[in-house]
């Protein structure tokens, strides 16, 4: 006990010098990501896409190997032979079952009746695996990833965001997309009180009330600013769910601005459209860096008091996300 509350104290009354500002950034380069990405379209072209779950872990290695904290780089431990075979078992659990749904009535010249259920039950299908493949994605890429040797994991249950999905979706269908920031809200408290650092967690203090307002002001500016009023919303939302973010303690701060996301956007279209998606790397690059770039953690962090506590997963539900055209983060 008395350890333990000198431990408290300490804790308590630490000096401001030991608080540090962790800087983040981003050091990979668009010309080393497309050169990657331009071997990896040879060699799924000639094996007939079976180099496909070696090109993504090539490419998710080298994007987490360039994400910098204060010196530190991320590591992916993902493997080319746990995708495949997460591909292999979320193709029997979801894609046969949906293409099957999707295509087999119209195929064998069912009445048209029956061809509309089998689209409805493809649609039920799909809502029902979006929770699943949200948590299972987190789950197993927190997992496969680590920093200073020390694995990352995410401890939600799809249950739980299935919950905050269908009750959100429905909310956001009744007010017209108003209850959007609260939805966006809760998402992210369930995404970082369940993330953890070996065995300390990260932490969520925001509110949807904070963001309802300016989220109406970007509604109805839209369509006179030509939806650029959205831009704003979005770099204000995002650094809102940032600088309501902690950890150990420690809280992120996101310094992105509306004026530097505009001109990230509007310099990046122009980029994709007449290169026709060939500078696809540099423009993902260059959101990395900015966002990466922006990004702080302050505070006093106990890397010390900090131990392993990797959580084991498969790859089942990254695959299903797959199928789903799903992506979060680096990869």
């Amino acid at each position: 006990m008395q350890t333990q509350s000198y431990r408290l104290q300490e804790t308590e009354f630490r000096s401001p010098e030991e608080t540090k500002a962790f800087a983040f950034s981003f050091h990979g380069s668009g010309g080393t990501l497309f050169g990657i990405q331009i071997v990896n379209l040879f060699l799924i072209i000639i094996t007939l896409g079976i180099y496909y779950f070696w090109a993504k872990v090539k490419v998710r290695k080298y994007l987490w190997g360039q994400v910098d904290m204060d010196g530190d780089r991320l590591s992916y431990h993902g493997t080319p032979k746990e995708a495949l075979w997460g591909w292999l078992k979320a193709a029997l659990i979801f894609g046969i079952p949906f293409i099957l749904l999707q295509n087999a009535p119209g195929m064998f010249g069912a009445h048209i009746f029956i061809v509309l259920i089998g689209g409805l039950l493809s649609l039920i299908l799909i809502s029902a695996f979006i929770p699943i493949a949200v948590v299972g994605m987190r789950r197993y890429r927190y997992s496969r990833t680590s920093l200073r040797g020390v694995r990352f994991s995410f401890r939600g249950r799809w249950r739980d965001f299935a919950r905050i999905f269908c009750s959100s979706m429905l909310l956001n269908l009744i007010t017209l997309s108003l209850y959007s920031p609260y939805y966006d809200v809760r998402k992210a408290a369930f995404f970082f009180d369940n993330t953890c650092y070996g065995n300390s967690r990260f932490g969520f203090d925001g509110k949807g009330s904070d963001l309802l307002g300016k989220y109406i002001v970007a509604l109805l500016l839209a369509l006179p600013t030509v939806f650029i009023s959205m831009i704003w919303y979005s770099s204000l939302k995002t650094r809102y769910l940032w600088n309501h973010t902690t950890f150990q303690g420690a809280r992120f701060r996101s310094d992105i601005t509306f004026g530097g996301l505009l001109w990230l956007i509007v310099s990046s279209v122009p980029l994709l459209i007449f290169t026709l998606g060939i500078c696809a790397p540099w423009v993902k690059v260059r959101f990395l860096r900015y966002y990466l770039g922006n990004l702080t953690l302050t505070g006093y962090l106990d890397f010390n008091g900090i131990i392993q506590d990797a959580r084991e997963e498969t790859a089942t539900a990254e695959e299903i996300g797959d199928f789903l055209d799903m992506d979060f983060d680096l990869g």
